[in-house]
């Protein structure tokens, strides 16, 4: 099966079993689930969380649990602007519920949308929390398609603000969890830890992960949609 096939197979999964909540319709997004903050809260009992004083987390809405957990145990948030066109945002001792979207990261964070903003103001994060569409015991993981979540990644790496063994994590419905090998490609960014509602799956061996953005394989138009992908490629004097 493909990758697009196995996220269908989730979304349609999800909708039978009734484990969706809104944003409507799930196909197409991070599919929002019933008892997302069980598995929040299940993630947060593990060391790689208690350990961590900066977390990077995505904006869908069923991590929005995970976020005010964050802000409400008084650590820094990183989040992505919406498809990082306005680089990422920084929430530290702000209001975890009003804080905790988009809308109100926007309002109560500050933006980092250059590489001086970014390297000046975040050091190094300690945890990253992703959105999935589909994950695996061995820790392949599948978002919506649109690969930002793995572009995120790529960036933080090139400014040297994540390590090669970040521990990654991902909350997600039962249902989510496949047993089948999944389909990867090079940019892709496997996972640490898979938090559900009813357990916690921490991954044993894992892969290799790429060491920044592979620029071969970016395309022209996200290029320029992202300005702190222009400012890194010109830094880097490389070409498509």
């Amino acid at each position: 099966m493909s990758k697009e096939q196995y996220r269908r197979l989730v979304w349609d999964t999800l909708v039978r079993e009734n484990a969706t909540l809104p944003p409507y319709p799930v196909h197409g997004r991070i599919p929002n689930f019933i008892n997302a903050e069980k598995a929040a809260s299940l993630l947060a009992s593990t060391y790689e969380w208690k350990n961590a004083r900066v977390i990077k987390v995505n904006p869908d809405s069923p991590q929005r649990w995970v976020r005010i957990s964050a802000l409400r145990e008084g650590k820094v948030l990183i989040m992505p602007t919406p498809r990082i066109r306005d680089g990422f945002i920084i929430l530290d001792g702000v209001d975890a519920v009003k804080a905790s979207t988009i809308k109100g990261a926007l309002m109560y964070g500050k933006r980092l949308k250059s590489i001086d903003e970014l390297i000046n103001h975040v050091k190094h994060v300690d945890l990253i929390v992703e959105g999935s569409v589909a994950v695996n015991m061995y820790g392949e993981r599948l978002g919506k398609g649109e690969g930002y979540g793995e572009l995120e990644f790529a960036i933080l790496r090139e400014l040297g603000v994540v390590d090669a063994d970040v521990p990654i994590a991902t909350t997600v419905h039962d249902l989510q969890v496949i047993d089948d090998r999944l389909p990867q490609d090079p940019y892709d960014v496997p996972i640490d830890i898979i938090a559900t509602p009813t357990r916690l799956i921490m991954v044993d061996r894992r892969e290799h992960r790429p060491s920044g953005i592979l620029w071969s394989m970016l395309s022209r138009e996200k290029l320029m949609s992202i300005p702190i992908l222009q400012e890194l490629m010109n830094k880097g004097k490389r070409r498509l």
